[in-house]
């Protein structure tokens, strides 16, 4: 198919082709390409992730309060 695309940044369209040169694809393929993976990566990111998919990891002996010394790095110590 050939399209036209207006509203391109130069900039980013001259490094995009260049690196499709260099990797020896045509650009139509590597648009194609980038687009695949961008319509992959918005699936990704719209999919609810839940907590219970989570794997439980064992950090070893001496983690077990690693949450609540990473929340009094981050938000300081809470005095109730």
């Amino acid at each position: 198919m050939n399209i036209t695309i207006r509203g391109l940044q130069e900039s980013v369209f001259r490094k995009f082709k260049a690196k499709a040169a260099e990797e020896n694809i045509n650009l139509g393929d590597a648009i194609s390409r980038a687009m695949e993976v961008w319509l992959n990566n918005e699936k990704t990111r719209t999919s609810k992730a839940r907590l219970s998919d989570l794997e439980i990891t064992n950090w070893g002996r001496g983690t077990e309060k690693s949450s609540e010394e990473i929340d009094k790095v981050v938000y300081g110590e809470v005095i109730s």
